[in-house]
């Protein structure tokens, strides 16, 4: 039984910057329940195909939605899809994607286990497998599990009716998918399931098998992908516009700090504990007046977020080697050292700009040395021929937000 918060307070933090909650009545009705004499726990599940071996931003907005479950009373389920991921998850792909062998899927899984309880309270967690269930099922009992859905109804989704219509091919398992994905909420008894919008078909799926095994059908609640630091495309490893959860403190703070203006409020709403929807909306009001410079929201969003991976003592380590670069005031000795290979005769400025990863080409650099936006150790340069050899080490900077601390070794 749950006395603490009430059951509209618990809709308007589980509700926070949701994209959809199918259905919101259940959902209220199921959170009373749980709250009188009683009252179980509900049993909130996501799943995570260990597709990728580390955790960004990106996949944390589900934790955090599980997490706030978890302060709620409520027990949520890591389901890891390790049976899945030798399928191949097909939402929003174009093509069939590669399945995992058992020795990726194995190793991937251990590596996200090891992860969560960055943003989860273990105490409040069941790790799953789906092979737990898919493991003893036979041939038979996939087919009848086939039976519960028709060609049409899967060509009802998007992604399949644009390849259909495209004559891509799409294998006959890739249907099999949000089948899998649905059959586990039936082996869960799962009261809601989480999952981003581009799963909504797959989430929906698991209702509908509930109920056709005489089990309640779930809450299904949407998450909105996380635009990554490009502020355009969802976060990806891919596209490498990511922060990973296991990077240092001060990558996680020097990445936060370069969102755009717009972006930052949205990632406030997604990924912030601290920062309540009212006081978010009260920053953003005095930004707007200019009575605040968002900069110092940035910080502190990156602040929250380089604690919450790391601990407190490295966020503020990891803040303080960002102003020494950006201000011009304090050590940069903070910042992490990276080694950059460079012929024994050295490289000429623009190509260590470019090899140092902090311009995405030669032309770029040169374009910032004749704007005099390059800094080497907090000195202008503006000599396209200037040339560092190995054994240099130092701070290179282009604009105020990208740096890095490089020591260059021959390679």
């Amino acid at each position: 039984m749950f006395s603490e918060p009430s059951v509209t307070d618990s809709l308007a933090l589980i509700g926070r910057g949701a994209d959809e909650v199918l259905k919101r009545e259940e959902l209220e009705a199921r959170l009373s329940a749980s709250m009188k004499a009683g009252g179980r726990p509900l049993r909130v599940k996501a799943g995570f195909d260990p597709t990728a071996p580390d955790l960004h931003l990106g996949h944390t907005v589900l934790l955090n939605k599980m997490r706030q479950f978890q302060d709620l009373g409520h027990q949520v389920i890591f389901l890891i899809g390790d049976f899945t991921g030798m399928i191949g998850d097909p939402s929003g792909k174009n093509v069939t994607r590669k399945p995992l062998t058992r020795e990726d899927v194995e190793a991937n899984a251990r590596t996200y286990e090891e992860q969560v309880f960055k943003v989860l309270d273990r105490d409040r967690t069941e790790v799953r497998f789906n092979s737990e269930w898919f493991g003893q099922m036979s041939a038979a009992d996939m087919i009848r599990l086939a039976g519960q859905h028709t060609v049409a109804r899967m060509l009802e989704r998007d992604d399949f009716a644009k390849r259909y219509a495209a004559q891509q091919s799409i294998a006959i398992h890739e249907f099999l998918y949000p089948l899998v994905q649905g059959y586990d909420s039936v082996a869960l008894q799962a009261d809601v399931e989480l999952g981003g919008t581009d799963q909504k078909f797959n989430l929906l799926m698991g209702r509908g098998l509930q109920e056709h095994y005489g089990q309640a059908p779930q809450v299904v609640l949407t998450m909105p992908l996380l635009e990554g630091l490009d502020g355009v495309n969802k976060m990806s490893k891919s596209l490498g516009n990511y922060i990973g959860i296991s990077e240092p403190a001060i990558d996680i703070v020097t990445k936060a700090m370069k969102i755009g203006d717009e972006l930052t409020w949205r990632w406030i709403e997604l990924l912030s504990f601290d920062i309540s929807v009212a006081e978010a909306a009260k920053l953003r009001a005095e930004v707007e007046a200019g009575a605040l410079n968002p900069r110092e929201v940035k910080l502190r969003l990156a602040r929250e977020l380089a604690t919450r991976f790391h601990d407190a003592a490295a966020a503020e380590q990891a803040i303080a080697g960002w102003h020494a670069v950006v201000t011009g005031q304090g050590d940069t000795s903070t910042l992490p050292l990276q080694d950059v290979a460079v012929p024994a005769e050295g490289l000429r400025i623009a190509a260590l700009l470019t090899a140092a990863g902090i311009t995405p080409s030669n032309s770029e650099a040169n374009r910032k040395l004749k704007e005099r936006a390059v800094k080497v150790e907090g000195v202008v340069v503006e000599d396209p021929n200037a040339s560092f050899a190995p054994g240099f080490e130092g701070v290179l900077q282009v604009g105020k937000r990208n740096f890095a601390r490089v020591r260059l070794v021959v390679g």
